[in-house]
């Protein structure tokens, strides 16, 4: 039996859904096979098979109520994400045909700031040359009530970031006024079983709320990866990714991104990114760009129990220092490799995934508090933290400042050299100029440019160095049509713009 793990993007999407809705009204009918009884009360008929309602229970009117006024609350947030942009053909369309075609998308996204600051899936916008977010329209409490235009606001959207190994990017759109947000409950505690709602588009069916229950709290579905996940049965579906796991008080507590299925729908077995990363990573996008990591310069390894007889440790479960690298932190605070680790931050480290998540998360600017088990003694030792830069962060330290803007595009770049094309290691061509920064401070064209983006080409012109890049440029004039190709994370893909 094969089982599979399906990110809940939805592949495809026609131009745009309908819905129709259909109104039926009641009136007396004569049935000439089954006559209906009556019974005589008095001057009023009433019909036997007749019966009234049924008294609902206090404490179910109430839950339902607080139901209705945390959907009402909620939804206006979250949004659906449309993303063109070009792939791979499907193997089961035209079989491993190599051809590249135009494909959409639809994901789910959601407003974490009244700016217009989006949170998604990384998966939803790979590829993308286009995004636009569709806000939902306001709730409606009878189809009577639908918009007569039938029309949603839509707006187009800017990628701030992506972190493809959490699997979140944030999106930016100006917004008219401002606009409805949630809150990332980061500290709050999720338990298993309590009651949670998925909001999203699944199968392009923008605001849909499904309900379950918190299946698990931590749920590591890759052993060879530490990121764990809270596990849900509210049915998610494609479409649903990048949408809100809400609770009863309307706080975010995942992201949802993947679900465990045989046949492509929801089976009861969802995965969301806990709002504890979510929140990390999107303030490291929104001030980088990229997320930076904390690192001691130490490796942890889980404790097996052959492992455990083997070095005989006092404990055949949990984790063990496996290296500490020379002149390092963790080597300076006294780190020593075969010591098992207790608790970091006053957290009880159990299993590698914790203490990875711990590490991963913990301030650049704070000491690691460890307690460790060394033999039969029990230590505590603090660690300073180092920042671990991004790799466009290492390129700007390697790029002097002069010479290095071009205004006509507001950016900062630097031609492709040894040192530079050494920092990236999904280079695909050789030569070309990149992106060290956006100037955040001109004004010029609407690129959609990015940190780390790498120039190759001007419409026909070959981009190697910034000569040739500021030579393109000044052949152009305002309004001319301009398309860079750009490799941005290992992919080529063209930006499109008008000059200023």
């Amino acid at each position: 039996m094969r089982h599979s793990f399906r990110p809940i993007a939805c592949t495809s999407f026609t131009a745009a859904f309908f819905l129709a809705a259909t109104f039926f009204t009641s009136a007396q009918t004569a049935d000439t096979k089954t006559p209906s009884k009556t019974v005589r009360t008095g001057p009023v008929e009433k019909s036997a098979s007749s019966t009234a309602p049924t008294e609902v229970p206090p404490v179910l009117k109430q839950l339902n109520s607080e139901m209705e006024a945390l959907v009402r609350r909620v939804s206006p947030a979250v949004v659906q994400v449309l993303v063109t942009g070009f792939g791979p053909l499907e193997e089961k369309d035209q079989g491993d045909t190599g051809l590249i075609v135009r494909q959409h998308a639809i994901g789910s996204g959601v407003i974490v700031d009244p700016d217009g600051y989006i949170m998604t899936n990384a998966h939803v916008v790979e590829g993308a040359q286009h995004i636009h977010v569709v806000l939902p329209e306001p709730s409606i409490h009878t189809p009577m009530q639908m918009s007569a235009s039938g029309r949603s606001q839509v707006l187009e959207a800017k990628v701030i970031g992506v972190h493809r190994e959490i699997d979140l990017a944030l999106l930016k759109v100006t917004p008219p006024s401002p606009l409805p947000t949630l809150e990332l409950g980061s500290g709050r505690a999720v338990e298993q079983g309590q009651l949670v709602f998925a909001i999203g588009s699944p199968q392009g069916l923008q605001s849909t709320v499904t309900m379950g229950v918190v299946s698990s709290v931590a749920r590591q579905p890759d052993p060879d990866k530490p990121m764990v996940y809270i596990q849900t049965d509210a049915p998610i579906n494609p479409g649903n990714s990048g949408g809100p796991l809400v609770d009863m008080d309307g706080y975010v507590v995942g992201i949802n991104t993947f679900i465990y299925s045989e046949a492509g729908g929801s089976e009861g077995l969802g995965f969301a990114i806990p709002a504890r990363v979510v929140k990390f990573v999107y303030e490291s996008l929104r001030k980088y760009g990229h997320v930076h990591r904390s690192v001691i310069h130490a490796r942890g390894q889980t404790i097996t129990p052959s492992l455990a007889t083997a070095l005989g440790l006092s404990q055949d479960w949990g984790v063990i220092v496996a290296d500490v690298l020379p002149d390092g932190p963790a080597e300076a605070a006294g780190l020593r490799v075969q010591d098992i680790i207790l608790a970091a931050d006053d957290y009880p480290i159990q299993t590698l995934p914790v203490y990875t998540a711990i590490l991963y998360m913990h301030p650049a600017d704070k000491t690691l508090k460890l307690d460790i088990l060394r033999g039969k003694e029990k230590k505590t030792i603090y660690v300073p933290v180092l920042e671990e830069k991004h790799s466009v962060d290492q390129v700007a330290d390697l790029v002097g400042s002069d010479e290095t803007l071009v205004p006509q595009l507001a950016i900062l770049a630097a031609e492709l050299n040894d040192k530079i094309s050494a920092l990236i290691p999904d280079l695909r061509l050789p030569s070309g100029v990149i992106v060290v920064a956006r100037a955040v401070d001109m004004f010029g064209p609407d690129t959609g440019l990015a940190a780390g983006d790498i120039i190759h080409s001007l419409n026909r012109t070959h981009i190697d160095t910034l000569d040739n890049l500021r030579a393109a440029i000044k052949e152009l004039k305002p309004g001319d049509s301009v398309a860079l190709q750009v490799e941005r994370q290992g992919h080529l893909q063209y930006l499109a713009f008008e000059m200023e």
